[in-house]
C-alpha cells in the first residue's frame, strides 16, 4: 500500500495530534546553542523531559493501526497481526530517539529516507507477511511525512534553517575565494590579446583551398560556409553493463562530426582524402574563436615537421605562421585554465618515423595541461587502429556525403562562385548518371566537379574520361605537391599502373574488396614492370604507401581492401583490359549488369576501331538493355565509324522515347541505365512525354533521385495524361520533396491529389491550394481538416476507403467551398451536416446508414452504393433536389426499385448497376423521364434485364460497362433508335468492333 493509498484510510486530523505527542514543544527562537538540538533532545520519551513513555508510544502506534484497519475499503493486512504490526511500527517510531540528527537534517532528507533510517534503526521484523510488512513500511512513511510536517511548524525551524543556509553560503564564498587565489586570471594583456587572435583566427581559417585543381574560371579558395556540410562521423562504443549482466559488444554510434568535441575530450578522427577532415578541423576554429568559449590552435603537421622539433605551447602561433605575438606565457595560462582547443592535422602527412615522436608530443601536452580539447585527424590507415585508445582518445571516422549532402554541397558552390545557371544541370546530371553520383561523395570530389562542370559551361568533359584523368591526376600527384609536402616517392604513372592491376583483379572476381595478402601478390607480380617501385622496397611497403598516399584505395577492415569509389576501380579495371586486349573478356560479360560502368570505361579508353567492335557485341545480343547500354557508350566515344554511331542510333531510337505506356514498361525492363537517356520535354509529342514519365516512375523504386531528376523537367508540361502521371507516382518518393519539387509546379486543372500517407498529409502545407483532394485511408476526421493550409480553397474532396471518420460535423465549418463529395466512409451513420454546403454532387459508396440524404435539397448530380432505405426513391432521395445525373448501383435499389424515379423530370443521365433485376415497372419509370438523353447500364443487366425495356427514343448517349465480349446487345439498337454515341468499359477483354457499328449503324461507337 502506498503512502498516498494509506493516507486516504488515515485522515490528517487523527495521524498529526499522535505525531505531535512523539515531540516536546519547542521555544521561540533560532535555537543557537554550541551545538544543534539533536533529535534525541526533542522526543518526548526521552531525557529529562520525558512527557511520554515507551507504552504510551506503542498505544500511539495500536491507535494508528487499528484506525487504519477499522476504516472502509479492503483490509490492508489479515486482522491476526494486528498485534505484530502495531509493536514493529511503536518499534520504528521509538528508534527517532536513536537517530542522530537535528530537525533541519531531517528535513533535508525527506519522508522516504528518514523511513529507511528508521527501519535500519528498529532493525528487521520477522514474521510478518507480505501485506502486513508492506503495510508497515508504508504507514512509517506516512508517519515521517507528519513528523516532517511537525518540525517545519515549530517556531525554531524557520530561524534555524535561515542560519544552516547562511553558514553554508559563508563556507562556500571562502572555498571559492580560495580557488581563485589558485588560479590565476589572465591580465589585462591577455585579454586585450585574445580580442585580437580570436577574430584574426575567425577570418585566417573561413576557407578552403582545393588544391589539384587548376582551371581558367573558378578559383581555387572558397568561403568555409560554401564547403562545411555537417558531415556524420561514426564510432564504435560499448554498451554499459548492468551489475551481474553480460556485457554488451560494441555498436555503432552515429553523430555529426561538429559534435565529435562535446562528449569527449579526446578524439582521433579518421577519414579518406578529401573526406573533409581539414575543413572539420577549420570549422571548429572557427566556431571557437566566434563563440569564444575555447581558444583554438590549428596545427598542420606536416608544416610543425619541418622545423624539426615540434613546438611548446608558446611557440603555437609562430609554428604555423600567425603574424600576432602573444604576451609572455599566455599559451600557458589559456592550457592551465582549460580553455584550450587544440586542433593537429594530418598525422598521415607525416614521415611513418615522425608518427610515434609527434604521439610522445601530443601525449606529453595533454598530460601536462589536462582539462583541454584535442582532435588529431588521419587518413584510416596510417596508424593501427587502437594507436590512441589506451590515452582515453576515442576513435570516430567521417562518413560519406549522403545525396542531401551533395546537392547541399552544389548550391552552395554555385551561389558562391555567382553561377547559379549552371546549378540545376549539375544536379540532375548527378542524380541521373550512376557512375558520376558515385563519384561524388566527399568534398574535394563535389568541388572537382562543380568546377570542371563551370569550366565547360555546364557540360561535363566529354565521356566523363576527362573529369576522371582530372581526379586521378588530382588524387595521385598534385594534390600533396601543391600543399608543400614532400615529393611522393611513387609517381603518377607508376601508381596507376599498380592500381589499375588491383582494380582488373576485382572486376574479373566480381567483388568490390580483396584481402590484403592477395594485393600484395599481385604488386609483388607488377613490381619487375614498374621500374620506379622496383627500388622502394618490397611489394608489403609498395602497397603500404598506396594505400596511404593515393587516396585511392582503404582499408575497411583488417586484412582487406578497396578502392575509395566503386567507380575509380571501374574506370581502372577497363582501362588495364583495353590496354591488355581483353576485349572479347569485357563483352563477354555484357549481360551482367554490374558489368555496365566497366564496358563504358573500355569504350572511353579503347581505340577507334575496338570501340566499334565493342558496341558491335552489343547491338547483336538484340535485347533492349544491350541495345540502350550501346546507346549509353557513345558519349563516351570520341572517335566512332560514323555507320556504328549511326546503326546503335537507329536502333535505340525504337526504344527512345517510349510511345506509349506498353512500350514505357518494356524500357523500364532495362533497368536504371534508361533514366540518363530519356529525352525531353522539348521535341516530344504528347504520347511520348507521357510514356517518358510512365518509364521514370516505374524506376523510382530503384534510383528515386534520378527519377525524380527526369520527372523534375515535365512538371511544366501542359498534357493532362502527364500531369496525372506525375500526381499518381507521388507515392514512390519523399513526400516532401516530390511536393516541393514536382507537384507544387504542376497545372491543377482536372487533377485530383491524393494522400495516403501521414508524411503526404505533412507536405500539404509546403504547396500552394489545390481545389480538388482525395485522402486514401484511416485517416482521422480531424487529420483531414488540419492538414489543409486553405480549406475554403477546396471544390472536391473524396475521402476513400476510410474507417476513421465517424462524424461529418467538422467538415462542413471548415471545408465551406465544397462542391463535391465522394464518401466511402463505413461508420459515418449522419449525412445531415452535409446541408451546410454549397453540395452540388455526392457520392456515397460506403456509409453505415443513410440518415439525412433527403434533406440535401442542392444536388443535381448523385450517386449511391448502399441499400437506400423505405419503399420508394422519393422516401430515400431528396425530393427538393434538381437532380440531372443519378448513378444507383450495388444494392442501392434492392428495396426501392426505381419506384418513384419518375419525380425527378429533370433528370438528364441515369447509369444503373444494380445487384436486382429491373422489372416492367422499373422501364416504365424511366420511361416517364422527359429530359433523359443518357443512359449507362452495366452488364449485370444484360441480357435479361433489358427484356422488359420499352423504346427510350430520347437516349442519345449510350453507356456500357464491364463487357466481357459475349453479352447480347442486339436488343438495345431496336429499344435505342436515337442513340448517336456508345461506349463500352471492356477492361481486359476484346470485343468485335465491326459487329458492333453494325448494330448502331447511326452511332460513333468507341471500345475501352
Amino acid at each position: 500500500m502506498e503512502p498516498t493509498v494509506l493516507g486516504g484510510k488515515l485522515a490528517s486530523s487523527l495521524v498529526a495530534p499522535l505525531v505531535k505527542k512523539l515531540f516536546v514543544t519547542g521555544g521561540p527562537g533560532a535555537g543557537l546553542v554550541d551545538r544543534p538540538v539533536r533529535l534525541t533532545r526533542l522526543v518526548s520519551f526521552r531525557g529529562e523531559q520525558r512527557t511520554l513513555g515507551e507504552r504510551e508510544v506503542r498505544g500511539l502506534a495500536e491507535r494508528l493501526v487499528g484506525d487504519a484497519l477499522d476504516s472502509p475499503g479492503e483490509r490492508p493486512f489479515p486482522r491476526d497481526e494486528e498485534t505484530a504490526v502495531a509493536d514493529a511500527l511503536a518499534a520504528r517510531l521509538l528508534a527517532l530517539g536513536d537517530l542522530d540528527m537535528d530537525d533541519v537534517q531531517a528535513v533535508r532528507l525527506g519522508h522516504r529516507e528518514l523511513a529507511a533510517r528508521l527501519r535500519t534503526a528498529a532493525g528487521p521484523w520477522d514474521g510478518l507477511s507480505t501485506d502486513a510488512g508492506h503495510f508497515l513500511d508504508s504507514a512509517t512513511e506516512w508517519a515521517c511525512l507528519h513528523v516532517l510536517e511537525f518540525f517545519t511548524r515549530r517556531s525554531t525551524f524557520v530561524a534555524r534553517t535561515l542560519v544552516a543556509q547562511t553558514r553554508g553560503q559563508a563556507e562556500l564564498i571562502a572555498k571559492v575565494d580560495e580557488l581563485i587565489t589558485r588560479v590565476p586570471r589572465p591580465d589585462a594583456r591577455d585579454t586585450a590579446f585574445e580580442r585580437r587572435y580570436l577574430p584574426y583566427a575567425a577570418e585566417q581559417y573561413n576557407h578552403i583551398t582545393i588544391y589539384g585543381i587548376d582551371l581558367r574560371d573558378s578559383p581555387d579558395r572558397w568561403p568555409l560556409e560554401v564547403a562545411y556540410l555537417s558531415l556524420e562521423a561514426t564510432g564504435d562504443e560499448e554498451r554499459a553493463t548492468l551489475p551481474g549482466g553480460r556485457a554488451e559488444p560494441e555498436h555503432t554510434v552515429r553523430l555529426a562530426a561538429e559534435h565529435a568535441l562535446r562528449a569527449h575530450d579526446r578524439v582521433l578522427l579518421r577519414g579518406d582524402a578529401g573526406s573533409g577532415k581539414t575543413t572539420l578541423v577549420q570549422w571548429l576554429a572557427v566556431t571557437a574563436a566566434r563563440d569564444g568559449d575555447r581558444v583554438p590552435y590549428v596545427l598542420p603537421l606536416r608544416t610543425l615537421v619541418r622545423a624539426g622539433t615540434l613546438p611548446a605551447p608558446t611557440a603555437f602561433l609562430t609554428a604555423v605562421g600567425c603574424p600576432l605575438t602573444p604576451p609572455e606565457g599566455w599559451a600557458e595560462r589559456v592550457l592551465t585554465a582549460g580553455r584550450g582547443l587544440v586542433l593537429v592535422d594530418g598525422l598521415d602527412e607525416i614521415p611513418a618515423v615522425e608518427r610515434h615522436r609527434t604521439r610522445d608530443w601530443l601525449l606529453a601536452l595533454i598530460r601536462a595541461y589536462p582539462g583541454n580539447r584535442w582532435l588529431l585527424t588521419s587518413r584510416p590507415s596510417a596508424v593501427r587502429h587502437d594507436w590512441l585508445a589506451g590515452e582515453g582518445f576515442r576513435e570516430l571516422a567521417l562518413t560519406p556525403m549522403r545525396r542531401a549532402d551533395v546537392t547541399t554541397f552544389v548550391r552552395r558552390w554555385h551561389t558562391a562562385a555567382r553561377a547559379p545557371e549552371y546549378e540545376a544541370l549539375l544536379l540532375d546530371s548527378l542524380h541521373t548518371k550512376r557512375d558520376l553520383a558515385r563519384l561524388a561523395t566527399n568534398p574535394l570530389m563535389c568541388g572537382l566537379i562543380c568546377a570542371l562542370h563551370r569550366e565547360r559551361r555546364g557540360y561535363l568533359p566529354t565521356g566523363r574520361k576527362e573529369l576522371y584523368d582530372a581526379a586521378l591526376t588530382m588524387l595521385l600527384a598534385r594534390r600533396d605537391r601543391e600543399r608543400g609536402m614532400e615529393a611522393v616517392d611513387l609517381g603518377e604513372e607508376a601508381q596507376l599502373e599498380l592500381l589499375q592491376r588491383l582494380a582488373y583483379a576485382l572486376v574479373l572476381s566480381g567483388r568490390t574488396e580483396m584481402d590484403v595478402a592477395t594485393a600484395e601478390s599481385l604488386v609483388e607480380r607488377a613490381l619487375p614492370s614498374v621500374a620506379s617501385a622496383a627500388g622502394r622496397g618490397d611489394a608489403a611497403t609498395v602497397l603500404r604507401e598506396l594505400l596511404l598516399r593515393s587516396g585511392l584505395l582503404r582499408r575497411p577492415a583488417e586484412g582487406t581492401l578497396d578502392f575509395v569509389h566503386r567507380t575509380f576501380q571501374d574506370y581502372l579495371g577497363a582501362r588495364y583490359a583495353v590496354e591488355e586486349g581483353h576485349l572479347d573478356v569485357i563483352a563477354g560479360h555484357a549481360a551482367d549488369p554490374h558489368w555496365e560502368d566497366v564496358i563504358r570505361m573500355a569504350v572511353a579508353h579503347a581505340r577507334p576501331g575496338e570501340r566499334a567492335v565493342l558496341l558491335r557485341r552489343l547491338l547483336a545480343a538484340d535485347t533492349p538493355r544491350l541495345t540502350l547500354l550501346a546507346l549509353a557508350c557513345l558519349e563516351y566515344a570520341t572517335a566512332l565509324d560514323p555507320t556504328v554511331r549511326t546503326e546503335v542510333e537507329a536502333r535505340a531510337g525504337a526504344l527512345i522515347p517510349p510511345g506509349s505506356t506498353d512500350d514505357a514498361k518494356a524500357l523500364a525492363e532495362a533497368g536504371p541505365l534508361v533514366l540518363e537517356l530519356l529525352p525531353g520535354p522539348e521535341g516530344l509529342s504528347d504520347a511520348e512525354a507521357h510514356g517518358v514519365t510512365v518509364t521514370a516512375s516505374l524506376l523510382a523504386a530503384h534510383e528515386p533521385a534520378g527519377a525524380l531528376a527526369v520527372l523534375r523537367r515535365f512538371r511544366g508540361h501542359p498534357s493532362l495524361d502527364v500531369r496525372r502521371q506525375l500526381v499518381g507516382t507521388w507515392d514512390r518518393f519523399e513526400a516532401r520533396r516530390y511536393a516541393a519539387e514536382v507537384l507544387d509546379h504542376l497545372d491543377r486543372t482536372d487533377l485530383f491529389l491524393t494522400c495516403r500517407t501521414e508524411a503526404q498529409r505533412e507536405a500539404l502545407p509546403v504547396m500552394g491550394p489545390w481545389t480538388h483532394l482525395t485522402f486514401h485511408g484511416a485517416h482521422r476526421a480531424t487529420e483531414i481538416t488540419d492538414c489543409v493550409a486553405d480549406p475554403g480553397a477546396v471544390e472536391e474532396l473524396r475521402i476513400v476507403n476510410n474507417t476513421e471518420v465517424t462524424e461529418l460535423g467538422d467538415l462542413p465549418d471548415t471545408f465551406t467551398s465544397l462542391r463535391l463529395l465522394l464518401i466511402d466512409c463505413r461508420e459515418v451513420r449522419d449525412l445531415g451536416p452535409l446541408t451546410r454546403l454549397p453540395l452540388t454532387s455526392l457520392l456515397i459508396s460506403r456509409t453505415a446508414d443513410l440518415t439525412g440524404l433527403p434533406a440535401l435539397s442542392s444536388l443535381t448530380h448523385l450517386t449511391v452504393s448502399p441499400r437506400l432505405p423505405g419503399p420508394h426513391l422519393t422516401t430515400a432521395l431528396p425530393t427538393d433536389a434538381p437532380l440531372r445525373y443519378l448513378y444507383l448501383t450495388d444494392d442501392a435499389i434492392v428495396g426501392t426499385g426505381l419506384r418513384g424515379l419518375s419525380h425527378w423530370q429533370t433528370l438528364r443521365a441515369l447509369y444503373l448497376a444494380p445487384t436486382t433485376p429491373l422489372t416492367a415497372g422499373d422501364w416504365a419509370e424511366i420511361q416517364r423521364l422527359p429530359d433523359l438523353t443518357c443512359l449507362g447500364l452495366h452488364r449485370s443487366l444484360l441480357p435479361d434485364g433489358i427484356g422488359a425495356m420499352p423504346t427510350l427514343p430520347g437516349v442519345e448517349e449510350l453507356y456500357l460497362t464491364s463487357l466481357e465480349g459475349d453479352e447480347g446487345l442486339s436488343v438495345l439498337a431496336s429499344r435505342l433508335p436515337g442513340v448517336r454515341t456508345v461506349a463500352l468499359a471492356t477492361p481486359g477483354t476484346s470485343l468485335d468492333g465491326t459487329r458492333l457499328a453494325a448494330l448502331f449503324p447511326g452511332a460513333e461507337v468507341t471500345l475501352g
